[in-house]
Order: structure tokens, then sequence, then C-alpha cells
């Protein structure tokens, strides 16, 4: 097999050929079809044609939220890390991550939950329109679920794609019942590039 010579400043376009090529006579609507072509770019993954779910209108929410200045707020400092900085900028909007704050480990130890249910407990606490995205933790999900249902902290956005074994299948369909809109990656499969993937899909659309 021989390499393929492509510039350094058309390696994405290049890719994003060969991802539609490959998805053959699989379309994509069009309102969604940015997010899950950059979380197949991101992953090498076509499993992620099937596997995501949209919530109704959610696309053209996403970007009115991300036009009026929403702050991301993120389980893992990675998806943090991975959300494009200057288009971050350029709408006047913000990532953030407690999961390395001392106060939200004190609190995860003494209410003997994880750090990123005790990361919700404090996003909720931000006078802000949030959209949570959620790459790695499950437990995540499910304390952003029980505050939904008790009217303490509803989020303009959940982006739910953890990854692993143990309730991320459970955890996605919960936050897919609650009514808040949603982009979730349905079964296993999932992580921080995932969520990062998604925000700066969404982010790029705001052009």
């Amino acid at each position: 097999m021989e390499l393929e010579y492509v510039l350094p400043d058309e390696i994405e376009k290049r890719s994003f050929e060969i991802i539609e090529c490959e998805l053959g006579d699989r379309k994509l609507a069009d309102d969604i079809k940015p997010v899950v072509m950059r979380v197949i770019h991101t992953t090498a993954d076509f499993d992620y044609y099937n596997n995501m779910c949209f919530s109704e209108n959610v696309i053209d929410h996403a970007v009115n939220l991300l036009k009026k200045g929403a702050v991301i707020v993120t389980d893992t400092n990675m998806t943090k890390s991975g959300i494009n900085k200057k288009a971050l900028e350029r709408l006047g909007c913000e990532a953030m991550c407690f999961m390395a704050d001392s106060d939200v480990a004190e609190c995860a130890k003494r209410n003997g939950t994880t750090r990123a249910s005790a990361s919700v407990d404090k996003a909720s606490k931000l006078k802000r329109p949030i959209i949570y995205a959620v790459g790695n933790a499950p437990t995540a999900l499910i304390r952003l679920c029980e505050h939904i249902e008790n009217k303490t902290f509803i989020p303009e956005l959940v982006i739910g794609v953890p990854v692993g074994f143990v309730n991320v299948i459970q955890s996605k369909e919960m936050i897919m019942r609650t009514g808040v809109p949603y982009i979730v990656a349905k079964g296993r499969k999932g992580g921080s590039n995932v969520a990062a993937a998604i925000c700066n899909a969404l982010l790029y659309m705001t052009k």
C-alpha cells in the first residue's frame, strides 16, 4: 500500500472526504451531519453513525446557546483541553472543569460520592446557561438526572457520551428521558475525546 501525499493543511479535509466515501449510501440529516462526521473523524469509528442520538431541534438550540455565551462544563480536564479555545473566545464562551478542585474532592469524600457527582453540584451554583458535557463519568449523568427531577439544576443541554461498562448505558438512557435537550452516544462507547469533538463541531457551526 502506497502512502498518500497530503499537505499538512489538507489532512483534515482529506480525512472528511474519506469518511464521506466510506459512508457510501448511508446519509445523515444536514443538521446533525457536522457532529457525527467530526466524532467519526476523531475516533475512526463508523459505529457512531448508528449510535449518535439527538433530541429534537437540539443543534439549533446548541448553536443559539453558544452564540449567547453559554458555559461548557466538562467532567474531565481532557475534554476541557480538547475544546477549541479560539472558538470559545470568539463567542465569549468559557469551558470549565471542577474535577481537580479541592472543595469538590472534600465534598465527594464527605458525602461518599464521586468527584464527578460533586462537580455537578458545584456547577448547579453557576448563574449562567450551561452545556454539560460528560465524556467519562456516568455518575455525572446520574447526578444531573437527580437535579433535573428535583428541579434544583436544569442544564440547557447535556452531551452524554461517557465510555465504559458500569451504569454507562443506563445513565445515557436516563438522561434521554428527562426532557432536557441532549446529544448522546448510545451504548458503551464514548470518551473525553468524543465529548470534545461534539463541542467543537457545535462551536464551528456558529460561524
